[in-house]
């Protein structure tokens, strides 16, 4: 008969809770990329297959990292359905 496991997800304790390394480094890098983008405040010229517009590089930043964790919360949750029905 096959035991329903969770894997053990390695935690810190930071002022009196619990907390997990993942949720820590997702957060570091959250504060990383907007510190990079807050930094990068030059404008830039993006081609658009057809027109050329010029914006602020924060703005092209922020939409890059929008469209990537948009990408990436979709990818994540089709891969936890796949392992779901994987499991049954």
């Amino acid at each position: 008969m096959a035991q329903n496991t969770r894997p053990q997800h390695s935690t810190l304790t930071v002022k009196g809770r619990a907390v997990r390394i993942r949720t820590i480094g997702v957060g570091v890098l959250a504060v990383l990329a907007i510190w990079f983008i807050a930094a990068n405040t030059g404008s830039v010229s993006v081609k658009l297959w057809v027109p050329t517009v010029t914006l602020p590089l924060w703005a092209v930043l922020t939409v890059t990292l929008l469209v990537g964790m948009v990408i990436g919360f979709f990818l994540a949750r089709r891969r936890s359905r796949r392992d779901a029905t994987r499991n049954r």
